[in-house]
């Protein structure tokens, strides 16, 4: 991992220096390699801050609509809950194979372009989704709705580490996945409180519609790259881009995490609107949709992960996050509403903050060809969806909520299996540096 920025310039370097003024003057003529990127409380972090948070709102909100109504969509079609989860999996697989060569297109067009692109289109999309006459054409229209939405995860973390100075970079990535967490919470909510009163199809409608006002607001605020160099990426080079980045260890284990945190997510977030509409909770989908508010506290952890880094290091919050989601899945356990709804809280509070933090590493790691770094950590991400989505479902159609508690605590095991072994060849390796300079 790159060292952190100290935030000192490299002429405020040689102005401390003991050296000579010819020294001293030859050290101030070295150009800043950060010069007129993007810092908290500078012209334009603001902008791109509300712009990337539009953009994180409308791709939770669409990519995750049909969730809430999963109980919905069963009952007026006739289908299985695992049947109506690929109404969820379809989507998020979707945009899982369309990240890595979307953001190869991210590389000759730009991220700021792709984005706007994706974003249109999506939303134009889910104003037709409303309207599919079959679960297959349902199923089908997401699926494509995901490789549409591919294009914001394939630019955005680029778009940030290219325009934004490397010491604000993980709070401004935060902000971002706090926006995803705001538009999974709000588009839940919105859904299951519009499903009660005038059906599942009304509610994707008015999802629809807030995706276009979000599309309008990040093409307003957001900021001209300036720091973008076009270049032309073949299938060649991309194989050999991303060959690259697969054969970083580091890397890797990143990717392994993310896609464990969101087997979780999926599995968890997918299940549970089954759960509290059976007995013996029995809630009505207006508060199965309400219960998504607990998104908030994924909004603060995921934009407080750069000062969790700071406190212990990259893998101490990693174990801090694997072991608060563990905690919510066995809190859900219970047949209570309270001890489900603190269990989510826990469960979505260390999912971000695992996320946050595993995403913003990933684009911290790689020195060249981020938008492809962070594609396949996207690419990752996103499978562990729909696996946990399709997974979590069929799990609990099997054997009820026990099997999909079962399968996010397998997953974490997993998550913090890589970790300890990450940690246990840094010690590793600080032991053999030691060893090298005394002798």
């Amino acid at each position: 991992m790159p060292p952190a920025d100290t935030g000192a310039s490299v002429t405020d370097r040689a102005a401390a220096s003991p050296q000579s003024s010819t020294s001293s003057s030859s050290s101030a003529a070295a150009p800043d390699p950060e010069a007129g990127k993007l810092r908290p409380g500078g012209p334009g972090y603001r902008r791109m801050s509300f712009a990337l948070f539009a953009a994180g709102v409308a791709t939770f909100a669409l990519l995750y609509s049909t969730q809430a109504l999963l109980p919905a969509i069963s009952g007026d079609l006739g289908v299985s809950p695992d049947q109506a989860s690929w109404t969820v999996s379809a989507a998020t697989f979707g945009l899982a194979l369309g990240v890595i060569p979307l953001s190869a297109v991210s590389e000759r067009f730009g991220r700021r372009t792709l984005m706007t692109a994706s974003l249109s289109v999506a939303a134009v999309i889910a104003l037709l989704v409303p309207f599919a006459p079959s679960l297959g054409v349902l199923i089908a229209l997401r699926a494509v709705q995901g490789v549409a939405l591919a294009g914001l995860p394939a630019s955005a973390m680029a778009f940030l580490a290219e325009e934004v100075r490397a010491k604000a970079l993980v709070a401004a990535i935060g902000l971002f996945v706090a926006g995803n967490s705001i538009g999974g919470m709000s588009g839940r909510i919105v859904t299951g409180w519009v499903a009660q009163g005038w059906g599942w199809r009304a509610a994707l409608g008015a999802v629809g519609l807030m995706a276009v006002v979000c599309a309008v607001t990040f093409r307003l605020l957001v900021p001209k790259a300036r720091h973008f160099a076009p270049r032309s990426v073949g299938p060649r080079a991309l194989a050999r881009t991303l060959g690259s980045h697969l054969a970083d260890p580091l890397l890797r284990r990143l990717y392994a995490i993310g896609a464990l945190f969101m087997t979780v997510f999926g599995a968890v977030y997918t299940v549970i609107g089954y759960r509290l509409v059976a007995e013996p909770f029995n809630l009505p989908q207006g508060i199965v949709g309400s219960v998504f508010v607990i998104y908030l506290v994924g909004t603060a952890s995921s934009a407080a992960a750069g000062k969790l880094v700071a406190r212990m290091g990259r893998r101490g919050a990693l174990y801090l996050a694997v072991s608060t989601t563990s905690t919510g899945l066995l809190l859900t356990l219970a047949d209570s509403v309270g001890a489900v709804l603190a269990g989510l809280v826990l469960i979505t509070a260390g999912f971000f903050a695992g996320h946050a933090v595993a995403s913003s590493s990933v684009s911290r790691t790689a020195k060249t060809a981020r938008a492809q770094a962070s594609a396949l950590y996207q690419c990752a991400y996103y499978v562990g969806s729909s696996l946990g989505g399709a997974l979590g479902a069929a799990a609990f159609h099997a054997v009820g909520w026990q099997g999909t508690v079962l399968l996010g605590l397998a997953a974490m095991l997993g998550a913090a299996s890589i970790t300890l072994y990450a940690t246990r060849k840094a010690v590793a390796e600080r032991r053999l540096l030691h060893l090298a300079r005394a002798a």
